[in-house]
C-alpha cells in the first residue's frame, strides 16, 4: 500500500456501479478511489494493528512481512448507504464471478494450517442446525451454525488456542497477554489454563460485567477460573473475587482506559516490558486459521449445494478463515460478511480498495465493535468474500428474538448479526428455495441490553411502527385522530398539552401491520390535514426524542449534539466540568443501553464566536459525539415551528 498524504477529507461513498450477477441477484460494487478520482488523502493517525512480540510463535508462509505503521484514511460508517440486504463493497477483482484468486499467497498454507489445528484439544464441533420457523417464514433452508455453544458461549476459543498452541514451552513460561473486551478474553483465559500458561488480559473499564464475570464462572464442565485479581493501571488492587482462591488464578484481569485502543496500548507496553507473547485478536495467520475451522465443519456437515455462508465481520479473523478454506474446497459457495451499518470498517475498506479508519463507531454489537480492520484479514476479505450485507441495530434486535423463539437461547447482538443480514438479503433478493448457512456467533449477552432488544425488535421485525402526528389544540381532534388510525393496533400513546401553541405533538406505535396498511393510515392523516411523520427508521427519535413530550421551543444558540459516554463513575462530572458553567445545558436526556457507552443527547448554548472554543474542550474530553444539527426530526419534534 502506497504511503499517504497528511490530510484526509471525510469521504462519502456514492454507489459506482450496479452489476446484475449470473444468479439474477444484484449486488453493488464499490471501486476503489484511483478508479474514480485522484488518490485520497489519508489521515495522520496510525493504525492501531495487532502484532505478536518477538517471541510468538512462528507464522505460517502467508503471513505478510511486519510493514512500518500506515496513516489510515478516516471515514464516517454514514458515508456508506445502501438498501437492507443488499450486496455493497464486492471487491473489484475482475473476475466475473466475483471469485478471488484461489491459488493466491498462502491459500494452501491456510487449508493445511485449518485441516492440521490443535482447537479441538478445546472447542467443540458445534452443530449446524435448521432453524425451522425462518425456514417457514423465508422459504429458504435457514441453517445456523451454533458456535454460542462452545465452552466459552464464543467462536473466539478457536483462534486464540491455535496460536498459543504453537508457542514454545520457553514462550509459554512467559506468559501472555491480550487486549479485549470481552470473547477473545475468555478464549485466551480457556488457552491458559489448557496449557499451564500465565495469561493477563487488559479490558476498558467499560466492558460489560458478564464479560468480566465469565472469566471466572463460565464452564463448569471444562473448567474453573477460581477467581480473577483486578488491577488498576497502577498496579494497586481495585477488586477481588473469591480471595481465598487466588492461587488457583487462571488469568489476571487489568481494567484500564475508556476504550479498546488504550487497553490495547497498555496490553502492547506490558507485552515488551515483561516478554510475554501478545495474542491479537483477529490479525494473525495462525487466529486466522483457528477461525476457518468453523468453515470446515460447516463443509463437513452441509448435504447438498449452498447459496451462501453469512459471517459476522469486526476485525475480520472468522470471515477471512472462513473464506480461505470454503474457497479452496467449494468455490461456488459465497462468503457474505455481515455488518452493523454503524461499525463497517470492512465494507468501507473494500470499498476505497485500502484499510481505513472510522471516525466512530457504535457500540450495540460491541463483539464486532472496530474501527481498523487487520492487515491480512482484509489482505483475505479483498481476494475471497463476495460482499457485505449491512443491517440496522433494529434488525440485530428482531434476530435476536427470533433465536429465541426458535431455540429459547438468547443471542448477543455480535451473534445474531449474521443471522439479520442473511434474512434481510434473502428478502432484498426475493430468494427461495436455497440453503443458506448463517452463524451465532456468541450468546455473551449483558442482562441490561435485553431491554432495548426488546424495545426494538418489532420495530425490526416490521411488527410495531413508530410514528408522530400533530394535531389542533381544540375539542374533538383526538376523537379524530382515533377514528383515522381504524383498526390499526396503538401500542403506545404519549401526548402533553401545549398551552403556547395551536398544535400538540402525539407520539406513538402501531403494531403488527403491512406497508400498505401503515401507507394508508399515513394517507388518511394527511388527507385530513393531520402532518403525520414516519419514525421508525430514525434512531434519534427512537432512542431519545420519544421521551419529550411537552412542546416545541426555539433556544437561543442552541447545539444539538449526541455524545457517547463510557459507563464508569465520574462520567457525567467530567463532561460537566469541561462545560459547565462556561455554557447552559439546554437540554440532557440520558439513554443506558447496556452497552461499552452511553448515548446521551445534549443540548447547549454557545454563541456564535465560542464554537470553535467549544469543540475543543468537547474533543478533549475523549468521548465520541456527533451533530444532529441537520437532523430532520429534531427541527419537526423539537423546534419551534413559528421561529
Amino acid at each position: 500500500m502506497a504511503a499517504a498524504a497528511t490530510t484526509a477529507p471525510k469521504v462519502s461513498i456514492s454507489v459506482a456501479s450496479l452489476n446484475r450477477r449470473s444468479d439474477g441477484a444484484h449486488r453493488v460494487r464499490c471501486w476503489p478511489p484511483s478508479r474514480v478520482a485522484a488518490s485520497a488523502a489519508a489521515a495522520a493517525t496510525t493504525s492501531m494493528t495487532a502484532a505478536s512480540s518477538p517471541e510468538a510463535a512462528a507464522p505460517l508462509k502467508a503471513d505478510l512481512a511486519p510493514a512500518a505503521p500506515v496513516a489510515l484514511m478516516r471515514v464516517v460508517p454514514e458515508s456508506l448507504k445502501a438498501a437492507s440486504g443488499s450486496l455493497v463493497a464486492v471487491p473489484g477483482r475482475g473476475v466475473e464471478d466475483g471469485v478471488g484468486d484461489l491459488d493466491g499467497p498462502g491459500a494452501m498454507e491456510y487449508l493445511t494450517a485449518v485441516l492440521t489445528s490443535k482447537v479441538y484439544d478445546v472447542a467443540l464441533e458445534t452443530p449446524l442446525e435448521n432453524a425451522t420457523k425462518l425456514s417457514n417464514r423465508l422459504g429458504v433452508n435457514f441453517l445456523v451454525k451454533r458456535e454460542d455453544k462452545q465452552p466459552v458461549f464464543s467462536f473466539k476459543i478457536r483462534g486464540a488456542y491455535n496460536m498459543m498452541a504453537k508457542l514454545s514451552q520457553e514462550q509459554l513460561k512467559k506468559g501472555v497477554i491480550c487486549s479485549s473486551a470481552g470473547n477473545h478474553a475468555q478464549g485466551v483465559a480457556l488457552s491458559a489454563k489448557t496449557l499451564g500458561c500465565d495469561a493477563v488480559i487488559v479490558m476498558p473499564v467499560t466492558t460489560p460485567e458478564i464479560k468480566v464475570i465469565n472469566l471466572s464462572v463460565s464452564l463448569p464442565f471444562l473448567f474453573i477460573l477460581y477467581g480473577i485479581f483486578m488491577l488498576s493501571p497502577a498496579g494497586k488492587p481495585i477488586s477481588l473475587i473469591q480471595w481465598q482462591s487466588v492461587e488457583a488464578l487462571g488469568a489476571t484481569v487489568v481494567l484500564t482506559g475508556d476504550s479498546y485502543d488504550e487497553a490495547q496500548s497498555y496490553a502492547k507496553l506490558r507485552c515488551e516490558q515483561e516478554g510475554r507473547t501478545f495474542i491479537p485478536p483477529f490479525d494473525h495467520p495462525d487466529i486466522i486459521a483457528g477461525q476457518g475451522t468453523v468453515g470446515m465443519e460447516i463443509v463437513r456437515q452441509l448435504k447438498g449445494p449452498v447459496h451462501a455462508i453469512f459471517v459476522p465481520v469486526g476485525g475480520g479473523g472468522l470471515i477471512a478463515g472462513i473464506a480461505a478454506y470454503v474457497k479452496r474446497v467449494r468455490p461456488e459457495v459465497k462468503i457474505i460478511g455481515v455488518e452493523p451499518s454503524d461499525a463497517n470498517a470492512m465494507a468501507l475498506s473494500l470499498c476505497h480498495g485500502q484499510r481505513v479508519m472510522l471516525e466512530h463507531v457504535g457500540g450495540f454489537a460491541d463483539g464486532v465493535a472496530v474501527k481498523v480492520v487487520g492487515e491480512e484479514t482484509f489482505r483475505l476479505c479483498r481476494e475471497l468474500v463476495d460482499g457485505i450485507v449491512m443491517v440496522s441495530r433494529d434488525a440485530i434486535c428482531a434476530s435476536i428474538k427470533d433465536m429465541f423463539e426458535e431455540e429459547r437461547n438468547i443471542l448477543e447482538p455480535a451473534g445474531a448479526l449474521s443471522l439479520a443480514g442473511a434474512e434481510a438479503y434473502c428478502r432484498y433478493y426475493g430468494l427461495k428455495g436455497e440453503t443458506v448457512v448463517t452463524i451465532a456467533s456468541g450468546a455473551n449477552m449483558n442482562f441490561d441490553r435485553l431491554r432495548i432488544v426488546t424495545e426494538l425488535a418489532d420495530v425490526g421485525r416490521k411488527r410495531e411502527a413508530v410514528l408522530a402526528t400533530f394535531l389542533p389544540e381544540e375539542q374533538g381532534s383526538f376523537k379524530k385522530f382515533a377514528e383515522l388510525v381504524g383498526r390499526m393496533n396503538i401500542t403506545e400513546f404519549k401526548y402533553r398539552y401545549d398551552s403556547n401553541g395551536r398544535e400538540a405533538l402525539v407520539m406513538y406505535s402501531v403494531g403488527i401491520y403491512t406497508d400498505d396498511e401503515l401507507g394508508a393510515m399515513v394517507e388518511r392523516m394527511e388527507s385530513s390535514n393531520l402532518k403525520t411523520v414516519n419514525l421508525t427508521d430514525n434512531d434519534l427519535a427512537k432512542d431519545h426524542l420519544r421521551y419529550f413530550i411537552g412542546g416545541r421551543s426555539e433556544v437561543k444558540d442552541e447545539l444539538v449534539y449526541r455524545f457517547i459516554f463510557p459507563e464508569r463513575p465520574g462520567t457525567l462530572m467530567k463532561f460537566l466540568d469541561a462545560l459547565s458553567p462556561r455554557w447552559n445545558i439546554s437540554l440532557f436526556h440520558y439513554r443506558a443501553q447496556g452497552e461499552t457507552g452511553a448515548n446521551v443527547l445534549v443540548g447547549i448554548q454557545v454563541p456564535p464566536e465560542d464554537v470553535d472554543e467549544f469543540r475543543s474542550r468537547a474533543d478533549n474530553l475523549g468521548y465520541e459525539y456527533m451533530s444532529e444539527m441537520n437532523n430532520e426530526i429534531y427541527h419537526l419534534l423539537l423546534r419551534n415551528p413559528k421561529v
